[in-house]
């Protein structure tokens, strides 16, 4: 008899359904095992060890994140852009939005880097935003960083419901007040 293998895509496929579905305290080999309807044995024979597939589903949802979600444009304003699609996210993939940026089992700390790294390689490609310094960067994505997930949870949660017009002023508005902050710096 012929033995079934399972690909490296396959549980990756499973872990994603898992913490998409359950969050990350759901993450365990025997609850991915058992979505797939295999034994553990073939986790461990595609990774090293738990923490080698948490990273890898963790990796593989950025490159996604970065390629497919956070790029679509909406108001030509870069910044603005970003911060749509990440509440965007949020609202249409709750569970998956909390895993990665709000459950302490999840990637939080790996997230926020990821996205200010984004962010940081978006605003230095920008005209609008190319004069700004390392620091004046990371201010920017500081003061939009809480805006947007403060808008986010609220929204992924169903307890506040603006339309993209209104997220696009209170993104314009924390991008003016910490843009004005620089002009105060300087004089």
């Amino acid at each position: 008899m012929r033995r079934k293998v399972y690909t490296k895509d396959q549980i990756l496929k499973a872990a994603y359904d898992v913490i998409s579905t359950e969050g990350f305290s759901k993450f365990t080999a025997r609850n991915i095992a058992k979505k797939m309807g295999i034994s553990t044995q073939p986790i461990y024979l595609e990774f090293k060890n738990m923490q080698d597939l948490k990273n890898t589903l963790v990796e593989t949802i950025m490159r996604d994140l970065q390629e497919n979600v956070f790029p679509k444009p909406h108001t030509g304003n870069e910044i603005i852009d970003l911060g749509i699609n990440y509440i965007n996210f949020a609202r249409e993939n709750h569970n998956l939005y909390v895993s990665l940026y709000v459950d302490e089992y999840g990637g939080g700390q790996l997230m926020h880097q990821f996205s200010y790294d984004y962010f940081k390689d978006l605003v230095k490609k920008s005209t609008i935003y190319a004069d700004l310094t390392e620091e004046q960067i990371a201010l920017l994505h500081e003061t939009t960083w809480i805006t947007v997930s403060g808008i986010a949870s609220l929204m992924s949660s169903g307890i506040i419901n603006p339309t993209e017009e209104e997220v696009i002023k209170l993104i314009e508005q924390a991008i003016d007040s910490t843009l004005k902050a620089k002009e105060v710096e300087r004089i």
